[in-house]
């Protein structure tokens, strides 16, 4: 039995790429003790737990069967999200899922369901959501400095990752792509400022069959694809609000970051939503003079969703980056692929809370669960 005021403990299950971030960070919070590393590549995860100075590593049911870990980070690919986090639940942890939260919405239903017979958490990335950029932004409009918000525009191209990941397979398999891999970032910075959305219309194409490793020590292989890398999409949401998004991995000119909301009285700018920083800028209805509102709130970067969770579990109180977000953020994807495939207006049905805000002096490093 975990005492009250005891940091939360973790196991991070999946040790690739992103799980260096995660380490690095969840290190340096002090109300998470991150007990295990999980990989099926068992020297992955002890080479993992070694350079982040955790104790064990080994296989995920290890992770599952340690008596201190209340909650699994999983971090292993998308195809893996739902059967890893299942095993976790059925274990009785509480599970954070790095995005997406499922390859399919009815995975997602089933993954909610389980967790809430079960009496435990999901949480979901990002958790970008909860930097200072976001976060500002947030304030901003609820403030009424732009007025009602109306409509929104987002950008996000590149010639692919498979230019410096070194193992970018995955990324162009289904759960992937730059609508799965790139669309929740946006998407969920949308749902927290606009609310749940109601439809959208989308259509897609897939600049090449095949892509070629252009980093690492697998630099000049060959790979298959099989998702759209360009996506242009309409959401309207049930507030009213419409959106449109371009998420391409085939433009050779890159434009990261580029997300506005323009409400009846100003434009906002919002820093990119990849990242946790960025200050925000709004231009009044002549849009010829913007002015920068720096941004106020934590920059800690990947595991703040983790480490509001835990806290929020210790509390019994709400945590922010919510299952039910991710499972909104993944139904409205799900649904631009069957408009980009039957070229219709698809139907959004889920719905969720908006989460409170964070406040500005929230403090991923101060020590408030005490061993």
């Amino acid at each position: 039995m975990t005492a009250m005021g005891e940091p939360v403990g973790v196991a991070v299950v999946g040790c690739g790429t992103i799980s260096s971030a995660y380490l690095s960070n969840m290190m340096s919070f002090p109300d998470l003790r991150v007990l295990f590393c999980a990989d099926l590549d068992i020297e992955r995860a002890k080479a993992q737990a070694a350079k982040y100075g955790v104790a064990a590593a080994g296989p995920a049911a290890q992770a599952l069967e340690h008596p201190g870990v209340e909650l699994v980070v999983n971090l292993t690919v998308p195809a893996a999200h739902a059967e890893t986090a299942g095993a976790a639940i059925a274990a009785g942890k509480s599970v954070w899922i790095e995005k997406p939260l499922a390859l399919d919405t009815a995975s997602g239903h089933r993954l909610l369901a389980e967790a809430d017979e079960a009496g435990v958490r999901v949480g979901c990335a990002p958790d970008t959501v909860l930097g200072a950029g976001l976060q500002t932004a947030r304030r901003v409009i609820d403030a009424g400095a732009i007025g009602v918000p109306q409509t929104a525009l987002a950008l996000m191209q590149n010639p692919g990752p498979e230019r410096w990941h070194p193992d970018p397979e995955f990324l162009f398999q289904r759960g992937a792509g730059p609508l799965f891999d790139v669309g929740p970032y946006y998407l969920t910075a949308l749902a927290t400022l606009f609310g749940p959305a109601q439809q959208v219309a989308a259509v897609g194409r897939r600049g090449r069959g095949r892509r070629v490793i252009g980093s690492g020590p697998r630099a000049g292989t060959e790979f298959g694809v099989d998702v759209p890398t360009h996506v242009a999409a309409l959401v309207g949401y049930a507030g009213g609000q419409a959106a449109s998004l371009v998420l391409s991995f085939d433009s050779p000119l890159r434009r990261h970051g580029f997300l506005e909301v323009t409400g009846t009285e100003a434009t906002l700018a919002l820093p990119d939503p990849n990242n946790f920083d960025g200050d925000v800028r709004v231009a009044a209805a002549s849009g010829d003079d913007w002015t920068p509102i720096p941004a106020e709130g934590t920059t800690a970067g990947r595991g703040l969703g983790v480490l509001d969770m835990a806290r929020a579990m210790r509390g019994g109180v709400p945590h922010r980056a919510t299952g039910e977000i991710a499972l909104h953020v993944l139904e409205i994807m799900e649904a631009i692929e069957r408009s980009i495939s039957a070229g219709t207006f698809e139907p959004v049905r889920t719905t969720f809370a908006a989460p409170a805000p964070l406040a500005a002096d929230w403090d991923p490093h101060a020590r408030t669960l005490m061993a």
